[in-house]
């Protein structure tokens, strides 16, 4: 809700991207010496850019919004470690670096606003506004106190971010797009070919005779990387997850049911909905004089002239407000209530139409619901977090991974040999508890180290230790003398039928056509694609469309395929639409520049800031306000 309060979010620069700036900002940090910037403090500020430091408050602050964001995203909680992983931390502080920064510039540049400027900005936001579209101050009061801000903090906070639009406005603003760039991006996105393609299988190379043993030989000295063993780790490993924690037969039929009728995610059908509309009073009076005038025969429409509120065609679960939400669905068609008190006064509500829901009866989905409530973070957090104290307490005491497991009544899993791709010797996918993670930990990790558990997306916890390492090694030819011969084989065949398709592309271009070609090749088939996009198109892959849109009209060519297959291709024409001005699709690729030129000054005026600024960092503030290590 904080970032909602903030206009610069639907300013120029939420509109240029962040992410790219903060990208600029780190790797423009890196470029001066940003670790050398680094000095361990017990400061009261994460960053001094120049003259103006960012308070631990302020960051923490951001860095909790922006956990409370990544959680509704990922829809369960997230710990400070996964936060760090996913990059949080280093993205909250580079967006308050480059908002010092640009405080900096504006207090050189000598800019100002005035307290009336500021205050009519804050009212005319629609953020504080009432049901009555207009500025609410008890909801501004509750939405301050609900974000850990006084009046005067927030005021001080947009006094910034004001003057800070204004720099990027006056850098950025009002690009001007040239028109050849526009009619290029046309081009670009608008153009469809057409072409006539034949597939050449790995059959047409021809039959390939068995390889002298010294061709093998020199084959294999020549790709020996292809044919070295990878290093294998001997892993013991121990998981724990939510499921198995979980608790199934303590899920009461009650919460089953409420689940299904939220139906969070429209996994068991369509809910009913309704066009709803409301109308806010000032009295219950007035409100009760609108309902008669509507039952004496006005129109909603007349009746509530300037009151009524578009809710739009939402579900019951959409509807925030309880009472409105009761007399919204318990209305037939074209019905309007009677006064209802509502969060934000008396009001009417009316239902224009009604489109019924298609749900899957409750006793079809009543087992996965079962699962999906017991294994939900807020009910197997506690468990998870016991399990975790009783197995770190059994390593703490010495024990190996394999005896602790046992003494909280667990198994261990043992894993003889993996590589770091996740398969056995004989090429064998194996399976484990946050794969990517813990086959990344594990090849960084070695024998005897005592590693940390890693805690999954998911919500997974492993545990891990290296038992065993097996160094990477060269297998000898005679171990993979057959490996070697067929790779060999499979060499020597895309090699000819890549010879095949360039004298064949030759024969196109030189006035054979498609059919005569294909009649050359036991009457092959031909495939015609017409409106070809760069994109691709169904049934032609991308590497197929990009050779298409760098080969001339009128001309062949040819790429791999799959299955060491080629596909042969001649384009047939090029059609480019004309450009419609007041086409929506030309404002979009106006749009569209536009944003990439600004971002690109931008980065451009960041860039050159930063350059002449005195930057430096305190980790050790940053780890305490983010709950790590600094």
């Amino acid at each position: 809700m904080l970032n909602s309060m903030r206009t610069i979010q639907n300013s120029m620069i939420g509109k240029v991207g962040m992410a790219l700036i903060f990208l600029l900002i780190i790797v423009g940090l890196s470029f001066f010496g940003f670790a050398d910037l680094f000095r361990t403090s017990t400061a009261n500020w994460v960053a001094r850019v120049g003259s103006h430091d960012v308070p631990i408050d302020t960051y923490r602050r951001s860095y909790q919004v922006a956990m409370q964001q990544l959680e509704q995203r990922l829809r369960r909680p997230v710990t400070n470690q996964q936060a760090r992983q996913f990059g949080l931390d280093q993205q909250v502080l580079s967006r308050l670096v480059t908002d010092a920064m640009l405080d900096n510039e504006a207090d050189t540049l000598g800019l100002a606003i005035s307290e009336a400027q500021i205050g009519r900005a804050v009212v005319e936001d629609s953020t504080f506004a009432g049901a009555n579209g207009q500025f609410d101050r008890a909801r501004f009061a509750s939405l301050l106190q609900n974000n850990g801000l006084t009046e005067q903090a927030f005021l001080r906070e947009q006094r910034g971010t004001y003057l800070r639009q204004e720099l990027v406005d006056a850098v950025a603003g009002g690009v001007n797009v040239p028109k050849a760039a526009i009619e290029a991006l046309h081009r670009l996105q608008s153009e469809t070919r057409s072409l006539d393609m034949i597939t050449l299988t790995p059959a047409l190379a021809g039959d390939i005779a068995a390889p002298d043993p010294a061709v093998l030989q020199s084959y294999y000295d020549a790709h020996k990387a292809r044919f070295a063993a990878p290093e294998f780790r001997n892993l013991v490993v121990l998981g724990t997850s939510p499921a198995g924690v979980a608790k199934p037969d303590a899920v009461t039929d009650d919460e089953m049911r409420r689940f299904y009728d939220a139906d969070p995610d429209k996994s068991f059908g369509q809910p009913e909905k309704r066009a709803v509309q409301q109308a806010v009073f000032p009295t219950d009076a007035d409100a009760q004089a609108a309902a008669d005038a509507i039952k004496a025969g006005k129109s909603w429409a007349e009746a509530t002239a300037g009151k009524a509120q578009d809710l739009g065609t939402v579900s019951k679960a959409s509807i925030f407000d309880k009472p409105v939400t009761d007399a919204a669905f318990g209305l037939p068609a074209d019905g309007t209530s009677g006064p209802v008190k509502g969060t934000f006064g008396t009001v009417l509500v009316h239902v224009s139409s009604i489109a019924p829901g298609t749900m899957k009866p409750f006793a079809d989905v009543a087992p996965d619901i079962r699962s999906r409530i017991a294994t939900a973070p807020a009910r197997t957090r506690d468990a998870l977090r016991d399990l975790h104290d009783k197995i770190e307490d059994q390593r703490a005491s010495g024990k190996t991974l394999t005896e602790a497991a046992a003494a909280v009544g667990l198994s261990a899993r043992t894993i003889p040999a993996i590589d770091a791709t996740g398969h056995d010797p004989a090429g064998k996918a194996v399976m484990l508890p946050a794969q990517d993670e813990l086959l990344k930990a594990a090849f960084a990790s070695d024998t005897g180290v005592d590693n940390d558990v890693i805690q999954s997306r998911t919500g997974d916890q492993v545990w891990f230790e290296v038992a065993g390492i097996e160094p990477a090694h060269q297998r000898p030819f005679n171990d993979v003398k057959p490996q070697v011969e067929a790779a060999w084989h499979t060499d020597e065949a895309a090699k000819r039928l890549s010879a095949k398709a360039d004298d064949l592309v030759k024969a196109l271009n030189g006035g054979q056509t498609p059919e005569q070609v294909s009649t050359s090749l036991n009457n092959a088939a031909i495939t015609h694609v017409g409106d070809l996009k760069r994109a691709g198109a169904e049934g032609v892959s991308t590497e197929v469309a990009r050779a298409a849109f760098d080969t001339r009209v009128g001309s062949a060519g040819s790429v791999a395929g799959p299955d060491g297959s080629r596909i042969l291709f001649k384009v047939l024409d090029s059609v480019v639409p004309a450009l419609d001005a007041d086409d929506p699709q030309t404002a979009q690729l106006e749009g569209h520049y536009r944003d990439l030129f600004a971002n690109d000054l931008l980065a451009a005026y960041l860039s050159r800031l930063e350059s002449g600024m005195s930057i430096k960092i305190n980790p050790t503030a940053i780890g305490n306000a983010s709950g790590g290590e600094g």
